[in-house]
């Protein structure tokens, strides 16, 4: 019996400066010339994407929302509507140990005019609190490779902890997870977050 997938309405989340979107058709020539940057992929893959792995890519990301409902937005600059990049969560499947079944997996990159602008830890921000009040598990996980310095300090500044040195497709790969904060309500009815 083949299962068909309703479209899916991906929220729209604001933030100071961007806004985080659904993938539309237009946006896949902005994406695939960023994953054609080597600048972008020296960490990712460690080699430029041709237009055919972008398309997978892309197509990957808005068949996530379907199948899912959850996925990756495009980032854009509120101020002027340029591409900042690609943010969001994803289910990969990847033969990695320790296995993250189960754990959506946070991910980003921008292109090359937008970093160091902050915008990666603004957008990761917007996509942690959705994760928080849309996922059943506690726990979302992304994996950064050792020498990505700036992609673990944002990492950081979301509140993702080291917890395991791996490999993944036999390259050297940190993991780190966050823990939903969870609101306890005590017998007196005072509020409090535990980690």
């Amino acid at each position: 019996m083949l299962r068909s997938f309703p479209a899916v309405e991906v929220p729209i989340l604001e933030t100071e400066r961007l806004t985080l979107r659904g993938q539309r058709e237009d946006d896949f020539v902005r994406s695939a010339a960023m994953w054609a940057d080597a600048n972008v992929t020296r960490y990712i893959g460690g080699k430029p994407l041709s237009e055919e792995e972008s398309w997978t890519k892309f197509l990957r990301y808005v068949g996530h929302w379907a199948v899912l409902g959850f996925g990756y937005w495009v980032a854009e600059e509120k101020a002027t509507g340029n591409f900042v990049g690609e943010i969001g969560f994803a289910d990969f499947k990847r033969d990695l140990e320790p296995s993250l079944t189960g754990v959506p997996e946070i991910g980003w990159v921008l292109a090359s005019a937008a970093h160091g602008k902050g915008y990666a830890t603004e957008a990761v921000r917007a996509a942690v609190a959705w994760g928080d009040a849309h996922f059943e598990a506690a726990r979302t996980a992304c994996i950064i490779a050792p020498d990505n310095l700036e992609s673990i300090r944002v990492a950081v500044k979301c509140g993702y902890r080291e917890f395991v040195r791996t490999t993944y497709k036999g390259h050297p790969t940190v993991m780190f997870v966050r823990e939903r904060a969870v609101l306890n309500l005590s017998p007196q009815g005072t509020q409090g977050f535990t980690g």
